[in-house]
């Protein structure tokens, strides 16, 4: 099924986010930890693609796995690193295995800083994608703006450059303010970015992970947050108990202020996944 589809459904979902294994020793570990996942039943499922393309081959295997499952495959493609060849390669292997949705992305620079020059931004990938067959395109957004963005205009106009280039939906980067995402919401309708608009949750279940998250994305954490790493960062489970249910106000606040679908970077963790499921079963109308 095309995400797209299911974005136009008015009805509240969950998808989640898993991430391929570096190394072919680590594969069934994380082949499991996606299965357990997708026994949650979630709307679709996203399948990230390491740095460089390195883990290519595992994203397409990933997430043709899930679809056997019966999960809606979102298999993510970057192309600062890719040649057009390599881009190609993929996209051939994904209509192999039946997969229609694709997640197009710019992706990090390498920390050797060896890029292709076949492709600059994600617009030019995902136009590219949309000639090169019938698939559903994703693209990312950033409400608190990209930290290479000289400022939030600009990098709206980048936004609408993708959508122009032929995107069906876009999922923000991971926030912790709810108002940040409506005002970013106000923001790209104004300026004509009609697509469905996924906020992208990430349950931060130890204090490592929000300062690797914060190192990342620049992402501004209120004060609220920083009183429960405060209060619980040096106690592993009330750490967790108290993430997953800061994620589970977020999705709250953003279900009853009308946004359905939601994205949840849940990190290979089934646990952490199913603790949110069941906290919005009822809401989600979930059935045992």
């Amino acid at each position: 099924m095309k995400i797209k589809d299911i974005l136009a459904k008015n009805e509240p979902t969950l998808s989640f986010e898993v991430f391929p294994p570096k190394t072919e020793d680590k594969y069934e570990s994380v082949e499991k930890a996606a299965s357990e996942i997708a026994k949650l039943n979630p709307a679709f499922m996203s399948v990230t693609y390491g740095a460089g393309g390195g883990t290519s081959q595992y994203t397409v295997d990933i997430a043709a796995a899930l679809k056997a499952k019966g999960v809606t495959p979102l298999a993510h493609l970057t192309c600062v690193s890719s040649t057009r060849e390599k881009v190609h390669s993929v996209l051939d292997q994904l209509k192999a295995q039946g997969i229609e949705n694709v997640l197009a992305l710019r992706g990090d620079i390498p920390k050797d800083g060896k890029i292709e020059n076949d492709y600059r931004y994600a617009s030019e990938l995902i136009a590219e994608i949309k000639a090169s067959g019938d698939f559903c395109i994703g693209a990312a957004c950033y409400p608190e703006g990209h930290v290479e963005s000289v400022n939030k205009t600009a990098d709206i106009q980048h936004l609408k450059e993708k959508v122009e280039a032929g995107c069906d939906f876009v999922t923000t980067q991971m926030f912790f303010d709810n108002n940040i995402f409506y005002n970013f919401l106000y923001r790209i309708r104004e300026k004509g970015i009609l697509v469905p608009v996924l906020p992208g949750i990430m349950p931060i279940t130890n204090k490592k992970q929000l300062r690797r998250s914060m190192e990342l994305s620049g992402t501004a954490v209120p004060q609220r947050f920083l009183a429960i790493i405060d209060r619980f960062g040096d106690d592993p489970e009330a750490m967790k108990q108290a993430g997953i249910a800061y994620a589970t106000d977020q999705i709250i606040d953003l279900i009853a202020n009308g946004i359905n679908h939601i994205h949840v970077y849940s990190m290979n963790k089934p646990d952490v996944a199913t603790a949110i499921m069941n906290n919005l079963s009822a809401i989600l109308k979930v059935e045992d």
